[in-house]
């Protein structure tokens, strides 16, 4: 690895394959950057950064992009004019300009088809799902407050067993969370761009419904669909509004997926009964986000696709396509 501009500019001239790793510090920096120099082979060099402006001349010397949740505008993409590959470290690709990228011939790839997410989202799904059934938040503040608040509780505590799970948006991740939903006994519905073959239904014992059917009749809804222009605010104030005064609401894949001043709103009314919310726009949340503060709301700061097993298959899920790329093979999991 080299974190030196004369190093880069060297390499660059000596014919090396200069690849640009991009981690923000809020998801690691450069200590987690650090580990693909150890996993691309030779004679790819690497430089770590935590934003792709640190450092400009890595940037025009880039052959490869590799970026870990961290943007790249068009600006970025006309100032690289070696980049040949953006490879995304996530199942995401939203913090991409993919249309820019297309329009410059340059492949934006995701590791989509490497699995290595999905079930530790599945997992952190469910962790907020039980988190919000059984009131552990409150139960535990109050109870190390000395308050013994079985009686105040009592009245909201939920089972899972026998609820409506609806997924919004079967793909992978969405599929691990409907395996779960049968192992706790809960009737699985699903609403996406196209439904699933048959087989697959049967599998996961799931049923597809329209999304506003989904939304009327869940009792926790889980957001599983990519981020792109027509997803943007799909729960929409008045899509909120179809759900049940009993429902929960559970987002780990992309902040934006929700209207989250009109997610404030229901809470705040008791339009909804609660929500659990990994992911937020922007990312780290502004101390004014009212979801912060809002009642009967469990939050976790994007931990769904980050355990200590998963990072590790990211980033050689990440590092393999970067690898095949340099070695002339087609990547995979080209999004544009």
């Amino acid at each position: 690895m080299t974190d030196s501009t004369d190093a880069t500019a060297s390499s660059a001239a000596a014919g090396e394959q200069h690849v640009l790793a991009v981690v923000p510090a809020h998801v690691g920096g450069r200590a987690a950057g650090s580990g693909f120099a150890a996993l691309l082979p030779d004679p790819a060099k690497v430089t770590v950064v935590e934003s792709v402006d640190e450092d400009p001349r890595a940037l025009r010397t880039a052959r490869v992009l590799i970026t870990a949740l961290a943007p790249v505008t068009a600006e970025h993409l006309a100032a690289a004019p070696e980049l040949k590959l953006v490879q995304c470290s996530s199942h995401g690709f939203d913090y991409v300009d993919v249309a820019a990228a297309r329009d410059r011939g340059i492949p934006v790839c995701t590791i989509g088809s490497s699995d290595a997410e999905k079930r530790c989202v599945a997992e952190q799904t469910f962790a907020l799902m039980l988190a919000l059934a059984k009131q552990l938040v409150p139960a535990h503040t109050a109870l190390a407050e000395g308050d013994w608040a079985l009686p105040r509780l009592k009245p909201s505590l939920t089972e899972l067993s026998g609820k409506t799970l609806g997924i919004v948006g079967l793909g992978q991740i969405g599929q691990e969370v409907a395996l779960r939903g049968r192992a706790f006994s809960m009737d699985v519905v699903y609403a996406g761009r196209r439904r699933a073959e048959p087989s697959v239904e049967e599998r996961l014992g799931a049923r597809h419904l329209d999304l506003d059917e989904l939304l009327r009749t869940s009792d926790y809804v889980s957001l599983h669909a990519p981020l792109t222009d027509a997803t943007r605010g799909l729960l929409s104030a008045e899509r909120l509004a179809l759900l049940k005064p009993t429902a929960f609401v559970v987002n780990t894949a992309r902040g934006a997926l929700i209207d989250q001043e009109a997610l404030a709103d229901a809470l705040e009314s008791g339009a909804l009964a609660g929500a659990g919310l990994d992911v937020f726009d922007p990312e780290p949340p502004p101390s004014s986000l009212r979801l912060l503060r809002a009642p009967n709301v469990v939050l976790s700061p994007h931990v769904g696709g980050v355990t200590r097993e998963t990072v590790v298959r990211i980033a050689i899920a990440a590092a393999q396509n970067v690898a095949s790329y340099l070695e002339g093979k087609r990547p995979q999991d080209v999004v544009n």
